[in-house]
């Protein structure tokens, strides 16, 4: 197989010397060296063409046994060595210690066109990292990784990729539910781009273990690799960078709230230090508008990472990514202050996003009044975020007394939008309208704006949980059109109309439909 394949990604960062996949406990090393599990009958059912050209590879090569057997993990390039990464995380606020790549496995560099794009396969096999674990993912989970980085991708929001989605022919045992019933399922893998799968849990393992010198390599390293602009490693340029990650992830926050997307499982170990969404787990989009709305039954009880709640969790993160990078430089204020940042950049970054989306151009006093009277009626009523949003962008100006009858179909029970509920939503219409008068934009500029950034059309569980039911009796055609679908989210595509609907209700409280567990 021809890849322009690069060799440096680690050079230089320390590497554990034993190369036994065992689990263990791995010191003063950012990484060990691991091979993939050998499967029995590989299968690649999925590829992304748009992956294949962004990492140089030629159209056709996907139907070889060459590229089944290396983006499974049963052939090990020429020169390669995959590697599996250390790293340790907070998990739901609690220090867990060391985590790393339990079951992904990074196998070689690509360089295509100015860009380096890391491939891992999430799913290849124990790594010393897998604790108790076996490495394998299962075919649900995977098909739910590989649309959903796709689709972040083509929503506009930074994410890692998908290259392809293969079988890996073995059985499986998982405990979905964690009630004590595993059951063996269908063996999956899918190989992850990105130009980096670093993550804050990366450098606090070292900060935890006082590896300071561990650290500081792979703090340098990251900074000469993927943040040059940055300049030569030294205490300004330390905190130059952690003000970059800051805003990367403030920025990719912004971006969820935006559509509605709901991560799941926010830990420091799941947060990419170049600010990419990362490790799809139970993550969701809101369907009935709900700040308090969590994916993910192990989250259930204290919701921790509910959708109203993802710019905090992020902030609480930097402070211990701060908390980490802080004996590289002895100096606490320089990190407070870009802390603070954080907070104010949200509001105002926050505000602006939610006035792209009524499509008000113009800042105006009281547009804040506005916006959060809109989300109390969204919130005293079952509507659904996504279709509200596109709706309201056929509202014409002058027409308040329509506006109820334009979102109708965005509501879940619609025979309860009378009464007291009917006038609230009567009196945020009046409040629109009259704002939309100090505006310049014709109704038909205001929603070609307003479709830019409410998508139409997103991966709601439901969608998702056909296609893997259809996968699990051997029928993958859901999936590939779920995959075309969700590549122009913001496009009208009339011949994909069923999917701008909302959640039907026999899915309301469906197992992979509603809340997911992290193994999902």
């Amino acid at each position: 197989m021809n890849l322009n394949l690069k060799h440096t990604y680690i050079d230089n960062l320390p590497a554990d010397a034993n190369l036994e996949n065992t689990r263990r406990q791995v010191k003063n090393a950012c990484f060990s060296f691991v091979s993939p599990k050998q499967t029995k009958k590989p299968e690649i059912i999925h590829v992304s063409h748009e992956m294949m050209h962004a990492l140089g590879i030629d159209d056709g090569l996907n139907k070889t046994p060459q590229f089944t057997n290396v983006f499974t993990g049963n052939e090990v390039l020429e020169g390669t060595k995959p590697f599996a990464m250390c790293y340790g995380g907070h998990q739901f606020g609690h220090w867990a210690g060391q985590l790393g790549d339990g079951r992904a496995i990074n196998l070689f560099e690509i360089e295509h066109e100015s860009k380096q794009w890391m491939v891992q396969l999430k799913g290849a096999g124990e790594t010393p990292y897998s604790r108790s674990a076996d490495g394998l993912a299962v075919l649900r989970s995977s098909i739910r990784e590989y649309l959903c980085s796709e689709a972040m991708h083509h929503l506009g929001i930074p994410t890692t990729r998908a290259l392809s989605l293969a079988l890996s022919g073995d059985e499986v045992l998982r405990d979905m539910l964690y009630d004590g019933n595993p059951e063996y399922e269908k063996g999956a893998i899918v190989s992850r781009i990105s130009p980096s799968f670093l993550r804050f849990g990366s450098y606090e393992i070292f900060a935890a273990r006082q590896d300071l010198k561990t650290m500081k390599t792979l703090v340098d390293f990251t900074i000469k690799n993927h943040f040059q602009h940055l300049g030569t490693p030294s205490k300004s340029t330390y905190i130059n960078f952690f003000s970059e990650v800051a805003q990367r992830t403030l920025d990719m926050i912004i971006h969820w709230q935006r559509v509605g997307f709901v991560h799941g499982v926010m830990n420091t170990d799941n947060m990419s230090i170049l600010g990419l969404t990362i490790d799809y787990g139970p993550y969701g989009w809101l369907e009935g508008f709900d700040f308090g709305w969590t994916p993910n039954t192990t989250d259930r009880e204290h919701k921790r990472y509910r959708y109203g709640n993802q710019p905090n969790i992020g902030l609480w993160n930097l402070y211990q990514l701060a908390n980490a990078l802080y004996p590289l430089v002895e100096e606490a204020e320089p990190f407070e202050t870009n802390l603070e940042r954080y907070k104010t950049d949200f509001e105002k970054k926050s505000l602006g996003m939610m006035r792209s989306k009524l499509g008000l151009q113009i800042e105006s006093e009281g547009d804040e009044k506005l916006i959060e009277s809109l989300e109390e009626v969204l919130s005293g009523s079952e509507t659904d975020m996504t279709i509200f949003f596109r709706l309201l962008a056929n509202f014409k100006k002058g027409n308040a007394k329509d506006g109820i009858k334009l979102i109708h179909d965005a509501f879940y029970t619609s025979e309860d939008i009378t009464g007291t509920l009917a006038q609230e939503w009567q009196d945020w219409f009046d409040r629109y309208d009259f704002r939309l008068a100090k505006e310049k934009l014709s109704d038909e500029e205001r929603k070609a704006k307003m479709n830019g950034v409410n998508p139409k059309y997103v991966l709601r569980n439901y969608m998702a949980q056909l296609a893997i039911d259809d996968a699990n009796n051997g029928n993958y055609e859901l999936i590939d059109e779920l995959f075309n679908l969700l590549k122009q989210p913001y496009s009208e595509q009339p011949e994909n109309e069923k999917w701008f609907a909302k959640r039907p209700e026999w899915a309301r409280d469906k197992v992979g439909c509603s809340m997911l567990s992290c193994s999902s």
